[in-house]
């Protein structure tokens, strides 16, 4: 299974923003719908935007309530990248962020989720003081 790789984590302070980047291998870009999960220290995983990659670079894009107005997801067909990015970051941004083909695959008969990503060493930490 080609992997996605997240990167760009880092900790700033609220009202900061931070730029997360998806590498996608070439082999499989725009195969599939890319999302965003993000896995709070609750332990609550949340489908924070998706995007449709197509042959143009402005793909349909969905958000969660949570981070529409702030949380921006883009495409680089060239880079076979997914950017999201965030401004306005809040303490409860906090999270491990990941990035995976959508919808989610199926393991064992279920839709993968944010402890299989961290289970394969997936993901990129974000945190945002007060």
């Amino acid at each position: 299974e080609p992997r996605l790789v997240e990167s760009g984590g880092g900790s700033v302070q609220a009202g900061g923003s931070l730029r997360l980047s998806c590498t996608i291998p070439r082999v499989i870009f725009g195969d599939s719908d890319v999302a965003w999960y993000r896995q709070t220290p609750g332990n609550e995983c949340e489908l924070v935007s998706t995007i449709s990659i197509d042959g143009s670079s402005d793909g349909r894009t969905t958000y969660a309530d949570s981070v529409k107005g702030r949380f921006t997801v883009s495409q680089d067909n060239a880079k076979n990248t997914v950017y999201l990015q965030m401004n306005s970051l809040k303490p409860e941004d906090t999270a491990v962020y990941f990035c995976a083909t959508h919808p989610p695959i199926r393991v064992g008969g279920r839709p993968v989720t944010c402890v299989d990503f961290a289970n394969w060493g997936q993901g990129t930490q974000v945190t945002v003081s007060s």
